[in-house]
């Protein structure tokens, strides 16, 4: 497992942009996919975007694909999640997860075994 801390959340208008960080403590980061999730209120938790441990492949929820992007910097030990053109119904609670996940299993919560507390994302219509 990692420690994940994750940062960059605020409140934002419609159409703007806030990038996430998620620092991670721990020699397994870089052999883990890393995973941006989010829950609103009143709502289960859902994928955002994935990474696998070389930032090779990404995978993306069909609501954000074109809007966000997911990265990663090994040697920082970092993830982060740039957030374009913002829309009230991103207003979530941003959580980074890792893990040792691959593939098909990218969107499913179940494969991550480490996750911040979250950071919270207020877009304003």
């Amino acid at each position: 497992q990692v420690a994940l801390v994750e940062s960059g959340g605020g409140l934002v208008q419609a159409g703007g942009s806030l990038r996430l960080s998620c620092a991670a403590s721990g020699r397994a980061f870089t052999n883990y996919a890393m995973g941006w999730f989010r829950q609103a209120p009143g709502k289960e938790r859902e994928f955002v975007a994935a990474i696998n441990w070389s930032g090779s492949y990404t995978n993306y929820a069909d609501s954000v694909k074109g809007r966000f992007t997911i990265s990663r910097d090994n040697a920082k030990n970092t993830v982060y999640l740039q957030m374009n053109s913002l829309k009230a119904e991103d207003t979530a609670v941003y959580y980074c997860a890792g893990g040792r996940v691959y593939g098909l299993g990218f969107p499913s919560l179940r494969g991550y075994d480490s996750w911040g507390q979250g950071t919270q994302v207020t877009v304003s219509s």
